[in-house]
């Protein structure tokens, strides 16, 4: 991967949460990425596989398929059925349905892999082997270029968790990372010598900004991922007592202040070096990013609040929750995603979010793939052509199915099935269709260094995309079907909680 190319964090996803002025320092158009490694002309022809014919005949996805793009008329189709999709206002979930349930759920058929899921989860393993930083003990947030954010080191650590508990690594060598991983984070310079910095060159820790490893420049903090580090910060603790004290510093080397205010989450850009103090959070990502700073004992009751914001929208017959405030008064896009619905029930059981929530947005999606037999598990990821990442959303601004950048530049012709969605909504739910998903991800998004991000809907072909986070969410995930409990549940957090 060329040098001056950071791509997008997944720090990017607050952006569906900040009030204010978006730093154009995110923006990632015009980083040279592709150049002399996956750029469309140079680019071998993949083995691809594709959910139809073009007769819209299904196909056995287990077997990888040589295909050529829609043409217009296919596209358009779809597009057609999407746009006719809508209902607004769509259906409510009931209220006796909306509580968040005192047990926390477990999938059908959690406790125990399949020897191709355990072959699933060490392909994923594998990227973090080759993006290991033995100087630091970080992990690349994208293939072969060392920066980092902290919601990819958090991913990582999910990823050493499961590598270790799925028998993986062994013990010691998950004691020598884990331990290197945690000392840094502990140790790390901050930004205003508060909070850790949106990125880091992962092999120097020099706080930078994106696509410049050497540069060091304070940008400002990201309390979304600072959330999900919490959560694992909270899961590591608790499981492994001799990692509790490495796990508390790190939390202690953070002056938390003003992570939240008045109850909500609260993050910091610098636009032409003055800093902006913004509010973070949408329907999804905030209330997932909240739980973990709760656990840690922070106020975050507005933040966890999942009702008061939220309207709901028909999509293919299927009423999906939506965050209803307004991005033209805030500038902030209220994508509706996977993965925040999917981290929570791996995580936490939906003790965020209610199940019901996440019910629907499944439903919705295997419904577009009733009505348009074409394969969708959709969320947010890095591509690997510009504009570089892209929010694949069920809903986003008003518009159904919209594959947007932050700056809400269309680009519905890079839609994709996205790989860590497909494993997610395969473990949780254990259907018929999320069976279909995993199937196709195990025929066409296998790489020998670990999972593609996904799968291009038009261009029917991967997006050879290799990412810390699409790998940690695969890895998690199948250590939840195989523990048969939620994470935090099984590491037995909120009873070392109590004991504290």
């Amino acid at each position: 991967m060329s040098s001056d190319f950071q791509p997008p964090p997944k720090s990017l996803s607050i952006l569906a949460s900040v009030g204010g002025i978006v730093t154009a320092a995110i923006a990632i158009a015009g980083f040279n990425f592709w150049s002399g490694q996956l750029s469309p002309t140079s680019r071998q022809k993949p083995e691809i596989s594709t959910s139809q014919t073009t007769s819209g005949q299904l196909l056995q996805p287990k077997e990888p398929i040589q295909s050529t793009p829609f043409t217009a008329q296919e596209t358009e189709t779809i597009a057609n059925l999407d746009a006719t999709s809508v209902v607004l206002p769509g259906e409510p979930i009931a209220p006796n349905q909306l509580r968040i349930a005192i047990t926390p759920y477990v999938a059908p058929g959690a406790g125990s892999l399949t020897k191709e899921e355990i072959a699933t989860a060490r392909q994923a393993w594998s990227y973090f082997q080759r993006n290991w930083n033995e100087e630091t003990g970080l992990v690349n947030s994208v293939d072969g270029f060392a920066s980092v954010t902290m919601w990819d080191q958090a991913a990582a650590i999910a990823a050493l968790v499961s590598a270790r508990e799925l028998n993986i690594v062994p013990a010691a060598e998950f004691e020598a990372k884990m331990s290197k991983m945690l000392k840094t984070l502990a140790s790390v310079p901050l930004y205003k010598e508060e909070l850790p910095n949106k990125v880091y060159n992962a092999k120097t820790l020099i706080p930078v900004n994106y696509g410049q490893l050497e540069k060091r420049e304070e940008i400002g903090w990201s309390a979304i991922d600072l959330g999900r580090m919490a959560m694992w910060l909270k899961i590591v603790g608790a499981k492994y007592p001799q990692m509790r004290s490495l796990s508390s510093d790190v939390w202690k080397h953070w002056q938390v202040k003003r992570l939240t205010k008045n109850g909500q989450m609260y993050g910091t850009s610098v636009i032409e070096g003055k800093e902006q103090y913004n509010q973070e959070g949408r329907l999804g990502y905030e209330n997932y990013a909240a739980y973990g700073l709760k656990l840690w004992g922070l106020d975050v009751k507005k933040a966890l609040d999942y009702q008061s914001y939220t309207a709901f929208v028909n999509l293919y017959g299927q009423g999906i929750p939506y965050d209803q405030r307004d991005y033209k008064k805030s500038q902030a896009n209220n994508y509706v995603l996977s993965e925040p619905y999917i981290l929570d029930g791996i995580e936490t059981g939906f003790q965020a979010l209610p199940k019901a929530y996440a019910d629907r947005i499944l439903a919705a999606q295997e419904s577009r793939y009733q009505a348009t037999k074409q394969l969708t598990a959709a969320t947010e990821d890095n591509l690997d052509r510009p504009p570089y990442f892209v929010y694949s959303s069920l809903f986003v601004n008003g518009e159904p199915w919209g594959t947007i950048t932050d700056t809400r530049q269309q680009r519905n012709d890079l839609r994709f099935l996205s790989a860590k969605a497909t494993v997610g909504w395969y473990v949780l739910y254990n259907t018929d269709y999320t069976h279909k998903l995993f199937d196709f991800v195990q025929a066409n998004l296998k790489s020998k260094d670990g999972w593609y991000n996904g799968f291009y809907e038009s261009l029917r072909q991967p997006n050879k995309t290799l990412t810390a986070n699409n790998n940690g969410v695969i890895l998690e995930s199948l250590l939840y079907k195989q523990v048969g409990q939620p994470l935090t549940v099984w590491a037995g957090v909120n009873k070392s909680n109590k004991s504290n």
